[in-house]
């Protein structure tokens, strides 16, 4: 794994100018937050070696360098799940190559069903913590040194200075941030009502198909995290409307035109 993981850093490190110190992922129907980034070049995930192919609709499938402000960002333009047929450690693998780049800040933006019914669709909800529902580890196996401990410690796995920093420019934006626990699931079959009032009986604000294995490896290398999520649909178990992945990503755009510039000035503003 280490060896895959350097060869595919050593290919990106050849075609990129500068070390990127901000690394960004961006889930279904928010491919429109790399408009934030001054891009210098993108590089196709099937020109990558070792790296997995996106397979979900409105994932580009690319990864892109640039700036914004004065910040070198690495940003993926999808990103891989386990309903797609990936393990773990390959859900988690582009983390990994970000962090043999030098990448220090990970922001993972993604969409994700809404479960308070304080929540709207289209709102953004800044993760406080989350639930590894998914019954995978991306941490399973021999452990790599070079990253982290055998035994990372999760308690504070979202950084503190960085939430602090969103919930500033976000009302300096005047945009509702709302904040709460991300719940990762297997999928990709969305919930049932029984599976609603189940998340929400743990704890769970929103729900999603992704993200919290990226979250661990990315806790595992040391980086400092923050999760912003786009609420696509509020699921209210005892009058849940039929739900499509067409009206998901139409939402999470809606979102995304809100977490651009949010997502914008706190990069802008990261020292």
């Amino acid at each position: 794994m280490l060896q895959r993981i350097q060869e595919a850093a050593g290919y990106i490190s050849s075609r990129i100018p500068a070390r990127p110190i901000v690394g960004v992922i961006a889930g279904t129907g928010l491919g429109e937050l790399t408009t934030a980034v001054t891009v210098d070049l993108r590089l196709p995930y099937d020109e990558i070696p070792h790296f997995p192919r996106s397979t979900t609709k409105s994932h580009r499938g690319t990864l892109a360098f640039g700036t914004i402000g004065r910040a070198k960002v690495l940003a993926m333009e999808g990103r891989f799940h386990l309903y797609e047929g990936y393990e773990a450690a390959e859900v988690a693998f582009p983390v990994r190559v970000m962090s043999q780049l030098g990448v220090e800040l990970l922001i993972i933006c993604s969409a994700a069903g809404g479960l308070n019914p304080l929540f709207q669709p289209g709102d953004l909800m800044m993760a406080t913590d989350h639930l590894n529902l998914t019954g995978r580890n991306p941490l399973i196996g021999a452990n790599i040194d070079k990253f982290g401990p055998r035994f990372p410690d999760m308690s504070r796995v979202y950084d503190r200075e960085l939430m602090a920093l969103a919930r500033e420019k976000a009302m300096d934006l005047r945009i509702p941030l709302k904040e709460g626990v991300y719940a990762g699931i297997l999928g990709p079959s969305l919930e049932t009502p029984a599976e609603t009032r189940l998340l929400r009986t743990l704890g769970a604000d929103a729900v999603g198909m992704s993200t919290v294995l990226e979250v661990i490896a990315g806790a595992h290398c040391g980086m400092k995290i923050l999760l912003i999520a786009a609420i696509s649909n509020v699921n209210l178990p005892d009058c849940m409307p039929k739900t499509t992945i067409e009206e998901v990503i139409a939402c999470a755009e809606k979102a995304g035109k809100k977490l651009v510039p949010l997502l914008k000035e706190v990069i802008s503003a990261i020292r």
